[in-house]
């Protein structure tokens, strides 16, 4: 898996930001049999740019913790079949499918840790992990489908020793 992270915000962390990220697209990726590897670009900002992509690409003017934007169009979510009919969702060079993106604040990060009683670590954990779900073609504009989302991310969070707890 090819992971490009960019701060765009000096690391507020006190771990590592990558291999955290890394570890969560990864387990994701492989819960959900993706049988690619996959490209992601990750952006890691503040707030105030936060607030002006939601803006741009929502017509939200807030901040918001995690936006995705996957490249793929998924007929199903988590469904990988027939992607190859289609070259241009695949890295020319690497042949890494190219999965999309995603954009965290850093200072929701620290707040909702803060807010929600767990570490920075387990919130961009969750965070990625939600956003990871987003960029397979799955969505949590139902209740059915938040139920769907909430119980992967959580699973995948638990299975990866990543708890509210102990996170």
């Amino acid at each position: 898996m090819t992971l490009t992270l960019t701060f765009e915000t000096d690391d507020p962390f006190e771990f590592n930001a990558e291999e955290l990220i890394r570890l969560v697209a990864e387990a994701a990726l492989e819960k959900e049999e993706c049988p690619y590897a996959c490209a992601v670009d990750v952006l890691i900002t503040d707030n105030e740019s936060m607030r002006e992509i939601n803006r741009d690409e929502r017509g939200i003017d807030a901040p918001t913790d995690v936006l995705s934007f996957p490249a793929v169009d998924f007929v199903h979510p988590g469904d990988f079949s027939n992607l190859e009919e289609d070259p241009f969702l695949f890295e020319p060079d690497s042949g890494e499918l190219l999965l999309g993106d995603m954009v965290i604040s850093a200072d929701k990060i620290l707040s909702q840790a803060e807010e929600y009683g767990h570490s920075a670590r387990r919130e961009l954990a969750f965070l990625t992990a939600h956003s990871m779900y987003h960029l397979m073609g799955y969505d949590h504009e139902t209740d059915a489908e938040h139920l769907v989302m909430e119980e992967k991310q959580e699973s995948l969070l638990q299975e990866l020793g990543i708890t509210r707890d102990n996170g």
